[in-house]
């Protein structure tokens, strides 16, 4: 029997968003594959992580494309990007969670590309007059993965509606970091 390995791996993200802590036997069992099966594909949790990691950038990278960061206003963008982003930001909250993946000198390289994109949206803003330039471009772009992640969270939780996901977290970036002209 052939197992498909990505339909392993969003059964294992579906499962540890909902339950971080779940074993490597949870996994398997949520993927409907014995753990020695899991095991021949992932050697154990930490190399399902890398795995999952791997998936998460690429979800991430997909959605940046989509999201047309370059086009329309900075603020316009970013709305784009979050309503992009929503199908991964289970995963994404997760990955944050694992935060060994993102220590020192281990850190991925493509969290390194992810950051200078969102990063670079959130100059142009600056500089085309949309976002306040007393706040880094590096810091609003912490801000904007933190608010992901405690939103999908809260979606996951039932104590936040899910077609509320993308609007209150633009609203609350946004509402932050717009610049205000003052009369």
């Amino acid at each position: 029997m052939s197992v498909d390995r990505e339909q392993v791996l969003r059964s294992a993200a579906a499962l540890l968003t909902r339950k971080s802590t779940s074993t490597m036997d949870e996994v398997a069992r949520a993927a409907g594959i014995s753990r020695a099966t899991l095991h021949r594909h992932f050697a154990g949790r930490d190399a399902l992580v890398r795995a999952l990691e791997e998936l998460g950038l690429q979800e991430c990278e997909a959605a940046l494309g989509r999201a047309r960061l370059d086009e329309d206003g900075a603020c316009d963008a970013l709305r784009r990007l979050l309503k992009e982003i929503e199908p991964a930001a289970g995963l994404l909250a997760f990955l944050v969670t694992e935060n060994q993946l993102f220590e020192g000198e281990e850190q991925h390289e493509g969290w390194s590309r992810i950051d200078a994109r969102l990063a670079a949206l959130f100059r142009r803003g600056q500089e085309n007059g949309e976002f306040r330039i007393d706040l880094t471009p590096v810091w609003l772009t912490e801000a904007l993965y933190g608010l992901i992640g405690s939103a999908a969270w809260a979606v996951l939780d039932g104590r936040v509606a899910a077609k509320d996901f993308s609007y209150m977290i633009a609203e609350l970036l946004i509402g932050g970091a717009q610049r205000r002209v003052e009369s």
